[in-house]
Order: C-alpha cells, then structure tokens, then sequence
C-alpha cells in the first residue's frame, strides 16, 4: 500500500461518542502503518502536535460558540483559523480531504480541499436531522401534539436536504451501515461505501468480570442526552419493579445534560462516570445485560463493546445497533417499549437462557473486524481515488476490498 497522505477534519476526538472513538483508532492506526496523517479537530485546547507519523492540530472552540450537545460545542467563528489551517493542509500536501460531517470543523475542511482542488472523503456519522427533530419537539410544547409531529416532520426533511447538499461536495463517501448507505446514494447520487467499526476484543473480554453475587445488573454506557432517549431506563426500572422477581439494578456511565434528570428520577441505579480503557472493560464484563434505547444511532459502538465483554444486548430496531446484534441469539431488537422491557424482563428470569446468550454475544463479537481491517479498507479506497483523480476521473469505481467487508450489516446475518 502507498504511503497516502490524508489530511482529517474530524468532528470530534477527544470527545466521549462514537465519532471521537473510532478517529482515536483512526490515529493509531495511521501511526503504527507510518501513513501520513494532518488531523485537525476542534476542542478546549489550542495546540499542534507530533507523534510519529500523525501531526494532531487541535483548535480551540470559544466565543461564539452554543452547544450542540454534553461536551460538543459549534463554533460561529471557527474560521478565525482558515488562513492558518489552510497553509497547514498546503503544506501537508494531501491526497485527500477526510471530513466526518457538517460541523465547523468540517465546512472549513471542505473549503480548503475546494480551494486547494484536493479530493473529498465525507462519512456519516451522526443522523443530524434526526437530533434536530427530537431536539425541537420540547420547544413547541404547548403545540398540539398533531402540530408538534408535522413540524417537526418538516424541520428533519428540512435538515436532510441540507445534509445532503454537503455530502454531494464529497468525491467518495462513506456509512456505517446499509441503511444509512442507500440514504447517502440517494440524497447525493454517489457511491458510498461501508465504514463499519471494529473491536479490540482482547480489551473488551468476559474474562474481567469480577462479580459473583446473585443481583441481576443492567448496564447502559454512553452521553446522557435527549438523542438517546435516556429517560426510558426510569420507565424500564419502574416495570421491572412492579413486576417483581430477580432484585436487580442499574449501573450507567457515561455523562451528559440528562445526568441531573435521572440521578432524581432513577431509583436503583449507579453512575459511574466516563469510564475508559481496563475500567470500562471491566464494566462492561461485569453488566447481566446491556440496554441502548436510543433510536437515533448511526452504529452503536457501546453495543459491539458489550457483546465482547460477552454480555447480550437489548436495543431498539431504529438505527444501527439492529445490524449488530442477532435477535434472540445475541441479544433482543425490541420494535416497541413494551417488547424492550419484556426482553429484558426475560434475561432477568432466565438464568440459563442469559448464559446462552452471553456465549453467542461473545462468538458475535469475535467476527466483527479489528479497527486494523477497517482501516485498511478505507485506505483501499483512498488509493483508489488518488488514482482515478491522477487519470482525471470524477468518481472511482466500487472497490471490491470495501463492497465485500467481511462484517455484514444485515440483520441476523451470519458474519464470517
């Protein structure tokens, strides 16, 4: 493989969310390979850095600035730094532009390749224009309810037409799941490939449970916000109460603006916190099942991180996490609120089902790539854009290395 050099403008890093994991890994990756990487992210810090093969250009967000979410702010005025960053990515000399979605810091990415006449990669990582919606519906509380879903119908079909007019700036693009790709195709009328996620499956292991009491523990990691409809675990806790049974609790970690919330509105559970590395592993390895009632994920990275840990999941069929888990092998894809607690419900009162099910959700995850793979796939098709821009073409062809990844995202589907 050539030594393609790749200037990154991420939308998160050192950030606690999916998008920030996984370009984390894109890091280490790029360095333990010596592929050139410039990746410049915005943060609460200013400043550059150099380790081995990556130059990390981190810029910080101030005033103005608003909160898009716990810890993830948009910058009005990020392009205080364009003439800066644009003579850094000059200078990098790219051979191609990596964006990961409409922030700040990814609209002056894809100026500067625009200007610089660099090729464009743009993924998909988070359903903005669903966070909109959801986002939106509080605030036209006093609307009636019919009021509220068509406004808020509008201002997510409103938002995915923007979304795609960014996209349709990018020469290749990428998702994480089939879902999401069929959506890119269509709102851009280009091919998008596979960016799926990987697992280090001997970070993430049953061998570190630590538990041996008889209570059933419910596990949920992830940002406390609205987006991943949080406030269900008080209604989970509040059934699973009133039915009795198997005493139990909740353990949650991770942080967010729903934190204050559910400290006051949840009655058996634990917060631990952000938890990373050998604590979050152990966490994860000490959880009876793991619950994600969010509908608006993209992949669900907590989800594969459970099943490593070799603990069965519970999530909803919105989204991404429904292509990870094998209903009623793995874990449970829950279609209701109702169904979601039943299933959860089940793992509590069946003792041997839960251990079947704890072995099934480690051989799950053991057939999941390693971020090496992903990456590696990734670069294929970076190789094949710098080569169709050197010919002078305007798209590359399908790269069969990405088109047959070896993680499928269909549901229940056999990966091998």
């Amino acid at each position: 493989m050539d030594r393609i050099r790749v200037a990154l403008f991420a939308c998160a890093y050192n950030e606690i969310d999916g998008v920030a994991n996984t370009m984390r890994y894109f890091d280490a990756f790029a360095k333990s390979r010596d592929f050139p990487l410039l990746n410049i992210h915005g943060g609460v810090d200013q400043y550059r850095r150099r380790d081995g093969s990556v130059e990390r250009v981190e810029l910080q967000r101030r005033w103005p600035k608003f909160s898009v979410d716990y810890q993830h702010d948009y910058d009005l005025n990020l392009w205080r730094y364009f003439a800066e960053m644009e003579e850094t990515v000059r200078e990098f000399r790219p051979d191609i532009v990596h964006v990961t979605g409409p922030s700040d810091i990814g609209q002056m990415g894809a100026l500067i390749a625009h200007r610089l006449h660099i090729p464009i990669a743009a993924s998909w990582h988070t359903n903005v224009h669903e966070y909109a919606e959801r986002r939106a519906i509080p605030v036209m509380g006093l609307l009636p309810e019919r009021c509220r879903e068509v406004l808020g119908r509008k201002l997510r079909e409103s938002s995915l037409r923007l979304i795609g007019r960014f996209y349709r700036l990018a020469r290749v693009l990428f998702a994480p799941n089939e879902e999401l790709i069929s959506l890119v195709q269509e709102l851009t009328g280009k091919r998008c490939y596979l960016m799926t996620r990987g697992i280090d499956t001997d970070l993430f292991h049953p061998k570190r449970r630590k538990r041996a009491d008889g209570e059933f523990v419910i596990g949920y990691v992830g940002r406390l916000t609205k987006e991943k409809n949080v406030r269900f675990l008080r209604e989970l806790e509040e059934a699973l109460s009133a039915r009795g049974g198997r005493t139990f609790k909740i353990v949650v970690v991770g942080q967010g603006s729903e934190f204050e919330w559910m400290l006051k509105h949840l009655r058996r559970a634990t917060f631990s916190g952000v938890l990373r590395g050998e604590q979050l592993a152990e966490a994860y390895a000490n959880f009876d099942a793991f619950v994600f009632p969010s509908h608006t994920d993209t992949f669900g990275n907590v989800v594969l991180e459970s099943l490593a840990a070799g603990v069965p999941c519970v999530v909803t069929s919105d989204g991404g996490p429904k292509f990870i888990v094998e209903h009623e092998k793995s874990g449970f894809v829950a279609h209701n609120d109702t169904e979601f607690i039943e299933y959860v419900d089940n793992l509590r009162g069946n003792p041997d089902r839960l251990s079947e099910m704890r072995s099934a959700a480690r051989r799950r995850a053991e057939q999941a790539p390693s971020w090496d793979s992903v990456f590696n796939s990734i670069y294929d098709v970076y190789q094949e854009v710098a080569l169709y821009t050197a010919k002078g073409c305007p798209s590359p062809a399908p790269h069969p290395a990405v088109s047959a990844v070896r993680y499928s995202t269909k549901p229940d589907a056999q990966l091998g």
